[in-house]
């Protein structure tokens, strides 16, 4: 069994269903889970069981189009109060992730640009969107890869936190994008997972696949991540984004702040890696975005055979933190690699996105 050989989310148009790859069974057991209810597949991106910004986007599109598929209308006017009520109620599963809205708000836009025609004929538009979705991420992985490329050389020690890899997006992934592409041609890297707490993202996700591709992979826990840079092991961060603001400031997982700044002091550039449907240019700066809370259980509780902290403690769990531009060296996206100064940079990228 190879990981890489499994799609992290595919839809079964013959069974009207969407797949995604359990992310929390593994590495114990890979898992496909067959998704039809909306309440169920809420459930999904809510509980990580898929995750990762481009597969959360792309789950929600097919789940879009499930929910479309159900409603019964004879006329646009009669499909959209419920089209859009499920829109809202899959965005709500997670407020920190971009690609979320923004797929769901691209659905939306198909439904109402095309309002004057049939409603199956829409539906059949909504279809062929959420295909669309995957498609592109798929190619914006590639290009990420590609340019992500150009930054290492053959033998370089990369430093990752959390999982950006294929089984975040349809394939490649983003921060792992480079490191894949370059096994495909025969290079070698030395790269090291940071564990990341506290739900293990780097341990059980991108080490998994990353020797599945039979990279040279060492796992360390995240208060390590220092001590390795110390040593001159690391070339270069590789890290994803959930969303970047205008000003560059990139929100990831919880603790990229930290290796961010650890690797600033030890001189080790610090790059991040995602589309640019992660780049949200309407909110100005990181301190904009809204931070995900999650359930104290998965600090005190998971992976536990018992409780480890005393009943009754206060406990705060962000799901995300923010990357001051500061500590960036580059930015890399589909279009090309943006570097500071990161507003007249990344305005650039989008140039270059919508004039082709």
């Amino acid at each position: 069994m190879n990981i890489m050989n499994y799609e992290t989310v595919a839809f079964d148009e013959q069974k009207d269903a969407l797949l995604i790859l359990d992310q929390t069974k593994l590495p114990a057991e890979v898992k496909i889970l067959r998704l039809t209810e909306q309440k169920n597949i809420w459930q999904a991106i809510y509980l990580l069981q898929v995750r990762g910004a481009p597969a959360i986007g792309v789950a929600a599109a097919f789940g879009l189009y499930l929910a479309a598929k159900n409603i019964r209308a004879a006329t646009w006017k009669e499909f959209f109060p419920p089209f859009h009520a499920a829109k809202e109620y899959l965005n709500s599963a997670r407020p920190t992730a971009v690609n979320l809205s923004w797929a769901l708000n691209r659905m939306e836009k198909i439904a109402v640009d095309n309002q004057k025609k049939s409603v199956p004929e829409i539906k059949e538009l909504l279809r062929k969107e959420a295909a669309a979705i995957k498609a592109e991420d798929i190619w914006m992985c590639r290009q990420i890869g590609e340019h992500g490329l150009t930054l290492l050389k053959d033998g370089d020690g990369i430093l990752t936190h959390c999982n950006a890899g294929q089984l975040a997006t349809s394939k490649y992934g983003t921060a792992l994008a480079p490191i894949h592409l370059g096994r495909e041609r025969g290079m070698n890297f030395k790269v090291f997972c940071d564990e990341t707490r506290p739900l293990l993202q780097g341990v059980r996700l991108s080490a998994f696949e990353l020797m599945a591709d039979g990279v040279d992979t060492t796992v360390i826990c995240d208060n390590m991540a220092a001590q390795v840079l110390k040593n001159g092991w690391i070339n270069a961060v590789f890290v994803g984004c959930d969303r970047v603001a205008a000003n560059g400031d990139a929100c990831n997982k919880i603790g990229t702040s930290g290796v961010a700044i650890l690797a600033k002091y030890y001189g080790v550039p610090f790059y991040v890696l995602g589309p640019t449907s992660t780049i949200d240019m309407s909110i100005d700066k990181g301190d904009e975005i809204v931070i995900e809370q999650r359930p104290a259980e998965e600090i005190t509780e998971m992976w536990y055979r018992q409780r480890m902290a005393p009943q009754g403690v206060k406990v705060y769990n962000p799901a995300f933190d923010v990357v001051d531009h500061e500590l960036i060296a580059g930015i890399v996206t589909e279009y090309g690699i943006a570097r500071p100064p990161f507003r007249e940079s990344l305005q650039e990228i989008f140039r270059k996105k919508f004039l082709g």
